[in-house]
This record gives C-alpha cells, structure tokens and sequence, in this order.
C-alpha cells in the first residue's frame, strides 16, 4: 500500500516552485488548468512521488490553518541531514507560522510544527528513532 496526499492551495504554481525549493524536490507528471495553475503537480524526490499539489482558491482555509492553535494534521518530512532540516525550516517559517521552534522530543534530536504561507501544517523532523 502506498499512501497519498494533495495539498490544496492557492497559488499553486508558486507552492510548487517554493516545496522544490524547501524539499529538494523536482516537479513530475502535471496537469495546468488554462490560468497556469495546477489541476494537478507530483513532486519527486529521488524519483518517487511524495505528495501532489492542487489549485485551491478557497483563501479561508489558509487564513484557518494559519490562525490555528494546533491543526488537526500535519505532512511529516524526516530530512537525510540537519542542514536540509534548516534550510526547509526557514523557508517554511517565512511568512508562516511556527507552532514549535525547532528542538528535540523524545523520538528525534531535531524537529519542528510550521504551517508554511500556504496554509499547510508540517512536522519537519531529522534522525527519527524509538526510545529505549
């Protein structure tokens, strides 16, 4: 079983260009509506799709997600190094909203909650393990 997600956004040919950007990540099989935004954007990572983006024109879910205390779900990333954790961590936060700054839970040495400017919540963690 695979499993997948679509993050449905407003401006979405910019949300694809920043998520490459903050993930290294490389756009896929798309689809644009006539205006230049998606109908439908795979982003790939090392060849394989992680999740897609739609146009959304709804501009009260992004306002919801960004006033919001604590969503009701997150898009984990767990990152290869602590550099690609940073560097997605600043773009994310820029214009966004930080949940929980960046630091250790019991499970990761380094994780952290933003909804980015587009209204999408993520938990960004590196070197994820179990405790003992």
């Amino acid at each position: 079983m695979e499993f997948g997600a679509t993050l449905y956004v407003k401006n979405s040919a910019d949300a694809v260009e920043f998520y490459c950007d903050a993930f290294g990540m490389t756009l896929g099989y798309n689809a644009r509506h006539d205006d230049g935004t998606f109908l439908h954007a795979e982003l790939l990572k090392d060849g394989k799709t992680i999740f897609a983006v739609s146009e959304n024109s709804d501009d009260e879910i992004r306002r919801a997600m960004l006033a919001s205390k604590w969503p009701t779900m997150s898009y984990g990333i767990n990152f290869e190094s602590d550099d690609e954790l940073k560097h997605a961590y600043q773009m994310l936060a820029e214009g966004g909203h930080v949940l929980r700054e960046m630091g250790p839970l019991p499970w990761t040495p380094c994780s952290a909650d933003v909804v980015d400017k587009f209204g999408v919540y993520w938990y960004i963690y590196v070197s994820q393990h179990r405790p003992d």
